[in-house]
């Protein structure tokens, strides 16, 4: 089995509509939505939820009154200013540490592990997909995206599918790094700007530090040609592979619109066979043909 995930520096770049086009082009695979703060794969895939899974990642604290002696310790341990004068907590601005449940003399301080999202199991058109739905606010997606990946590799082993296409976060934070470890390869997804540019040094010095394997895509290229050479000059020095150059296309948001692949939307549109091209690159890479690769344990 193996792991392509789609990432990018920042969000905004394409990297949800590329992989549900790769989605429309893949065979024996199994799609996996880890960008749990915004997901939006759903939204082009319109996927039929199978399971529906409750996430308990964090607990809040709440004080039994009948039990309280109201010495004061919690509130001046607190260091988020949670607990009031009268000792009530403050759901909204408890960060869920522990430290006056582990200091109350008492033991006056309630400490229930609660839901702070969903995760689903579903079938697509495009074949089974795992996705996820943070609640507002809540903390803990690293943890919320490790658990979606190994329910991924889980359903795609008992199916016997040999590939799971990701669509990650943005960015460089802690989902990102639970989205990325063990992976076969990554594909960055980067603009033709200077941000685009240093966002996309910043992630593949990500992979580089964890030893995954690197590809780069540039979306909407000819929008700045002269920084798409920039960024492919970089990607040779960092000894990435650039596996194509997509033009922009209004045909993108389009299909959008229309709850749509781009695939889907004009088969026989030139940005189709781009994409189709890169898709083949990609499955024809070192990275992903080499017979030893494998999803490696996820880390914790």
């Amino acid at each position: 089995m193996k792991e392509l995930v789609v990432i990018s520096g920042k969000g905004g770049t394409g990297k949800t509509s590329l992989t549900a086009a790769f989605a429309a082009l893949a065979e024996n695979h199994l799609l996996c939505d880890t960008d749990v703060d915004a997901a939006d794969l759903h939204l082009l895939l319109a996927p039929r939820i199978v399971e529906t899974h409750n996430f308990i990642g964090g607990s809040k604290a709440a004080i039994i009154a009948e039990d309280c002696s109201g010495c004061g310790l919690c509130t001046e341990l607190c260091r988020f200013a949670a607990i009031s004068d009268d000792f009530v907590v403050d759901p909204m601005e408890c960060e869920g540490c522990g430290v006056c449940r582990a200091f109350c003399p008492e033991e006056a301080v309630d400490f229930q592990p609660r839901k702070c999202g969903e995760w689903f199991s579903s079938t697509t058109r495009f074949g089974p997909l795992v996705h996820a739905r943070l609640g507002v606010g809540e903390e803990n997606s690293g943890k919320l995206v490790s658990l979606i990946r190994k329910q991924a590799q889980f359903l795609a082993e008992q199916s016997g599918l040999e590939l799971i296409v990701t669509d990650g976060p943005p960015g460089i934070g802690c989902p990102v790094i639970a989205s990325i470890t063990g992976a076969t390869a990554l594909l960055i997804v980067v603009e033709p700007s200077v941000s685009g540019l240093h966002d996309m040094q910043r992630v593949a010095e990500l992979a580089r530090h964890f030893k995954i394997p690197a590809m780069a895509c540039i979306n909407k290229y000819d929008l700045n040609e002269e920084m798409s050479s920039v960024i492919e000059d970089e990607t040779k020095r960092r000894k990435l592979m650039t596996v194509g150059r997509i033009p922009f296309d209004p045909a993108f948001t389009r299909a959008m619109v229309k709850g749509e692949t781009i695939i889907e939307y004009d088969p026989s549109a030139q940005v189709v066979e781009t994409v189709s091209s890169i898709w083949r690159t990609i499955r024809s890479s070192e990275f992903m043909t080499k017979k030893e690769a494998r999803i490696l344990p996820i880390m914790k």
